[in-house]
């Protein structure tokens, strides 16, 4: 499939993704794509998030492919069992670990224990070697639980605007790559 063709929901994380962010400028180039909007960036609640998520799923139109960072990472793992049938992907960047959630107390920490059951459409988890809120082999592991792909992004920080991330061409491509391996709904 080509982006032109599905419904881009992008699912930022605390602090909602600020403008520089690659997720903010993705929204910007992707003409399909529009944020899961939240009422409050700095102090998530859990079913609050995932409400929002859902609720954005069914409105889709098209098939619907999420862009998920970090807590968005959480939210779209603890919403996958009700999600929309239009949902047919998701892209997951840098999910936090429950340590790494601990770290900041304005989280719900009702985000832990992260669900480990495997998700119900294709996904790529992409990490990274030195993410200061998740280690490699916990995030490893996450993908192998949810049946995504891995990929390894190298020492890139929590890959976000403070680690160089702005535009993030690389994971552009690799989106796009993604994308283009999956399937209409049945």
């Amino acid at each position: 499939m080509r982006s032109s063709e599905i419904d881009i929901l992008i699912v930022p994380g605390y602090g909602g993704s600020g403008p520089d962010h690659w997720q903010t400028r993705w929204e910007n180039k992707l003409s399909t794509a529009r944020r899961v909007e939240q009422d409050d960036w700095g102090q998530p609640k859990r079913d609050e998030w995932v409400g929002r998520l859902v609720a954005a799923s069914a409105a889709a139109t098209r098939p619907a492919v999420l862009i998920a960072h970090s807590l968005g990472v959480l939210t779209v793992v603890h919403a996958a069992p009700l999600l929309s049938k239009t949902v047919i992907g998701a892209f997951l960047v840098a999910p936090p670990d429950e340590p790494g959630l601990a770290i900041f107390p304005d989280i719900d920490q009702a985000f832990a224990p992260i669900p480990r059951d495997p998700l119900p459409f294709p996904a790529i988890l992409v990490a990274s070697e030195d993410d200061p809120y998740c280690d490699l082999a916990t995030a490893e592991d996450f993908g192998f639980a949810w049946g995504a792909a891995y990929a390894n992004a190298g020492a890139a920080g929590h890959i976000n605007t403070e680690s160089g991330h702005g535009p993030w061409p690389e994971g552009l491509l690799r989106f796009a790559g993604f994308i283009s391996r999956l399937a209409p709904p049945a």
